[in-house]
């Protein structure tokens, strides 16, 4: 039977591209498992390919001779999935089989003994002249052949529907639909679920005792998953195929990329970023919703007055947009909200990015790839020979990059892009500090937009609540306010009280007064008074405001600005 096992040996280095090749091509001829295969061949001697799999997938190497494997085998009575899949039954409790077998990237092997015998499974590393020599041992010498019209069977019937991971399928699209291993369709499960409940974050977490799967939805982690505890090194190995990762690499941290079709009409694409920890890798997938189809200004939250100054300043045909704010705050949906507006044919578009998240028609996209030295700067210096109009780097992290787009934004290019700060004045302070002069960074701005994403309350079963004396003098309540809190349990729309999330802005437009003030150095607090006095709305009181408008609750006020 065909398995990953030839991939998984390339990509530990246990064998070349041609001797992958090969090994392949002998499994489909012959029939024969891969482990086997590997052994006529002469690719790697018995012992040390029992021994690289398990220090590979973390399964333990056993020697059969220790266990009652005979009479266990005839108690269950399972020689037709013994004889097809070489696993020998060695030992049984009341909630669990554990199954030797030679090759463990056969996951099906988990799913059918367990519809069999009503019992968990775990499997352990044996070697494969021991295990076939025990099989014969059971069942006689007619087991082996047996053992070869099943595999050549199983071969033609199942080969076309397995998901293989090999040099020359990179870029394919991997098809979870059609893979019927139990870790790829528990995989299949989890992110299915994940779509539907539009996550942004799936965790796959190790503990001592335990296996969690964690959704981020609408900002916050929910359980939703605990696999068997001791599935944690297949499912970790599983997702590092799919995202072409280093399965033999446990030691660093790794990143990646998994675009994957879920079925006909669903495929998504992430991030993939894994960890070594105490008790395993846990591995973070995160969804990047390629769709156009949310970017719509009217959806974002935005109250008339702050969509007119950022839709003014989109207008112009020089400067810098900022957005800002913590990661997870909604800057990327803002920033290509943006794009999305200005995307007409009349106008070049380029776009540093890192990663891709949307793909726009008519905009030219840029991958940065720090890693080879194409960073946020050089991609914007290569874009100014380009004859742009508009220019958008995700992130200035840097004096360099700061330059450069200072730089061009006072020559003729509107600029946008993002800063990690609370708010919109200490945006200034930090390009301050960054080097960059005072005068050059007043002459450049045209708006700094500083937001923060919180729940929407659900409009079935949101629940009228009051706020200690204290609180609603904080806050300027009146008596007349009415405010509401979720409904703890929520309802058959929601579930949790909360469905969605809103924008919460702080958009500061420079004028003639706020660009004399950037080039005087004032401070942070100095330059959020006079931007009030001009009529900017700050975060807390645009938070109060969808507050007292039943969008959000206190709570959530509470969770993104510490109010």
């Amino acid at each position: 039977m065909l398995t990953n096992l030839p991939s998984i040996l390339r990509q530990a280095q246990l064998i070349d591209t041609a001797q992958e090749a090969q090994l392949v091509e002998y499994v489909k001829a012959s029939g024969v498992s891969v482990p086997e295969a590997v052994l006529e061949l002469r690719l790697i001697e018995h012992l040390e390919l029992t021994k690289q799999l398990s220090l590979i997938f973390g399964l333990p190497e056993t020697t059969l001779s220790q266990f009652n494997y005979q009479s266990l085998c005839h108690k269950l009575g399972l020689r037709e999935l013994i004889s097809r899949f070489q696993a020998l039954p060695i030992n049984q409790t009341s909630q669990l089989l554990t199954l030797a077998v030679a090759d463990p990237t056969n996951l099906i092997i988990e799913d059918e003994f367990r519809f069999a015998t009503g019992v968990q499974v775990e499997l352990v590393l044996a070697d494969i002249k021991q295990l076939q020599g025990a099989i014969r041992q059971v069942y006689g010498q007619a087991i082996v052949g047996e053992i070869l019209s099943n595999n050549k069977e199983l071969n033609e019937q199942q080969l076309a529907s397995l998901v293989q991971v090999s040099a020359d399928e990179l870029s394919n699209i991997e098809d979870l639909s059609t893979d019927e291993a139990p870790i790829s369709r528990f995989i299949h499960q989890v992110l299915l679920d994940a779509v539907r409940k539009r996550a942004s974050d799936v965790h796959f977490e190790p503990y001592e005792h335990l296996y969690r799967v964690r959704l981020r939805c609408d900002g916050i982690l929910v359980e939703t998953q605990q696999p068997a505890h001791h599935l944690n090194r297949r499912l970790a190995a599983r997702l590092k195929i799919l995202a072409k990762l280093d399965i033999a690499e446990k030691r660093l941290p790794q990143d990646g990329r998994i675009k994957l079709k879920l079925n006909s009409e669903t495929s998504v694409d992430m991030r993939v970023s894994t960890l070594p920890t105490q008790w395993g890798e846990k591995i973070v997938l995160r969804i990047l919703d390629s769709s156009s189809a949310s970017l719509d200004i009217d959806n974002l939250g935005y109250n008339a007055q702050q969509q007119a100054l950022y839709l003014s300043a989109l207008s112009k045909p020089q400067g810098m947009i900022l957005i800002t704010g913590p990661t997870g705050s909604g800057k990327t949906t803002s920033l290509y909200t943006g794009l999305q507006i200005l995307n007409t044919s009349e106008v070049n578009i380029a776009t540093a990015e890192d990663p891709i998240e949307i793909n726009l028609a008519g905009i030219n996209q840029v991958q940065v790839q720090p890693q080879i030295g194409f960073n946020f700067s050089q991609a914007l210096r290569a874009f100014l020979r380009q004859d742009p109009d508009v220019v958008m780097v995700g992130e200035i992290r840097d004096l360099e990059t700061a330059e450069v787009a200072v730089k061009a934004a006072q020559t003729g290019h509107l600029v946008l892009s993002t800063l990690h700060t609370n708010s919109a004045a200490e945006s200034v302070v930090r390009m301050r500090n960054m080097g960059i002069e005072a005068f050059n960074i007043a002459s450049s701005l045209s708006l700094i937009i500083a937001q923060r994403l919180a729940r929407k309350l659900c409009r079935h079963c949101k629940q009228p609540t009051t706020l200690p004396p204290p609180l609603e003098q904080q806050l300027n309540l009146t008596p007349e306010s009415v405010i509401y809190q979720a409904n703890k349990r929520g309802c058959s729309e929601c579930n949790q009280g909360y469905s969605g999330r809103t924008g919460i802005y702080e958009v500061m437009a420079f004028n003639h007064c706020l660009t004399q003030a950037v080039s005087e150095g004032l401070t942070v607090e100095q330059l959020e008074a006079l931007a009030k006095q001009q009529g900017m709305q700050t975060l807390k009181e645009s938070g109060i405001e969808k507050l007292l408008a039943g969008i959000t609750s206190y709570h959530e006020l509470q969770r993104v600005l510490y109010i």
